[in-house]
């Protein structure tokens, strides 16, 4: 896949499922941020697709 055509999906994909996501907000304010962060890359299905879209682009 184009270089420029990845960043549109992640562009896309943020805007669309990260933006105002419910849990990464409820886990910043009880358990902070850096906690929130480690559940979207680790656990949560989208922050999956962005390391795998990540990993592409580099």
């Amino acid at each position: 896949m184009e270089r420029k055509q990845l960043v549109r999906e992640v562009d896309e994909i943020l805007n669309t499922y990260c933006k105002g996501c419910f849990i990464k907000s409820h886990f910043r304010k009880t358990r902070g941020k850096k906690y929130a962060h480690q559940f979207c890359i680790r656990q949560c299905t989208v922050g999956e697709q962005l390391k795998k879209y990540g990993d592409q682009l580099s």
